[in-house]
This record gives C-alpha cells, sequence and structure tokens, in this order.
C-alpha cells in the first residue's frame, strides 16, 4: 500500500540551490579551511535573504531531496554488501552531529535521524517531516549539516571528494533531457 510520505507524493524543491550550498561546504571543507569564509558566508546569507518565503520552502524541499537522492544511493552500496544503511550510517551522522554542538542543538538531532530513517526506508524527507509541523529556525543548521554529512560520507565511500556533487549534477542534467 502506497505510502502519503512517498518520494512520488513530495516536491523536488530547488534541488540545484541545496546542492550549491552543501558543494560550497564541501569545498571550503576540503580547502583545509575550518571555519567557513566570511566572505562566502556572507554571499550565502544574501542568497538566502533573497529568496522569500516560497524560495526558502523550495529550498528546504531541495535540501530534503538530497538527502534523500543520498540515502538511496547509499542503500544500494550497503545492499551491494548485504549490510543495512540504517544500522551503517544513521549511528555515524548522529555521533557526528553530537561532536557539532556549537552548530547543532541536541534536541534536533533526533529530527535528523529521522529524515535519514525515512529517506533510508523509501519515504520523502520532507514529508515525514512536515507531519510534525512547520519546520523550525533551530533545524535550518542541522538540515543543511545532514546533507553535507551524507554527501561527504559517499565521497569517503567512493574515495573520490566530488562524486556526491556530480552524481547529483548528472541525475539533474538526465531528468532535464527527459
Amino acid at each position: 500500500m502506497p505510502s502519503p510520505c512517498g518520494p512520488e507524493n513530495a516536491p523536488a524543491g530547488d534541488v540545484g540551490a541545496a546542492l550549491m550550498m552543501v558543494d560550497s561546504r564541501l569545498k571550503s571543507i576540503h580547502s583545509g579551511r575550518t571555519e567557513t569564509d566570511p566572505e562566502q558566508q556572507e554571499l550565502i546569507d544574501q542568497f538566502t535573504a533573497s529568496l522569500g518565503p516560497k524560495g526558502v520552502n523550495d529550498l528546504l524541499d531541495g535540501a530534503c531531496t538530497l538527502i534523500y537522492m543520498f540515502m538511496t544511493w547509499l542503500r544500494k552500496a550497503h545492499e551491494d554488501h548485504d549490510k543495512d544503511v540504517i544500522e551503517y550510517v544513521v549511528p555515524n551522522l548522529v555521533a557526528t552531529m553530537r561532536m557539532m554542538h556549537r552548530s547543532i542543538r541536541p534536541e534536533a538531532i533526533p529530527t535528523m535521524a529521522g529524515l535519514v530513517i525515512a529517506a533510508g526506508t523509501g519515504l520523502s524527507p520532507n514529508l515525514w517531516r512536515k507531519q510534525y509541523g512547520q519546520w523550525t529556525e533551530a533545524e535550518m543548521n542541522p538540515l543543511e549539516a545532514t546533507a553535507f554529512l551524507l554527501a561527504e560520507h559517499i565521497n569517503r565511500i567512493t574515495d573520490d571528494p566530488d562524486f556526491a556533487t556530480r552524481m547529483i549534477t548528472e541525475a539533474l542534467s538526465r531528468s532535464d533531457e527527459d
């Protein structure tokens, strides 16, 4: 029986903008900088401020679509090795988020774990989350961090620092062609 939280019922959102933000963070980390470049942060802040309410919702949906796509890839990769994606990805994600105490409040971590579990079991993370009300300000950084951490996990597995971004870019290109 189809779930109302199935991905076919979810808006994709602005996946390109969400990917741009994740890729920007990935490049910042891989360039050896531990702190966000103030100029880069200002550009991101200006971009998000220019979005307006609909744009922000599209960005949130886009981030959730990224999480869904990353977890779909991870689920298939783990299944190829007879492993459960939830067992191998979620504990690592939660442990990493717990160490990010300056940017991720502890009460947001269960929600982010729930998003990842929903995506790992084939449900839309954004529709799963919307069951519990509107997004909160305290969930914005954790949502971005979740997408970033999943992308970084994929990049480590593939030993390719651009694999996750390239995978999504190629999927977007294919969908444009269809």
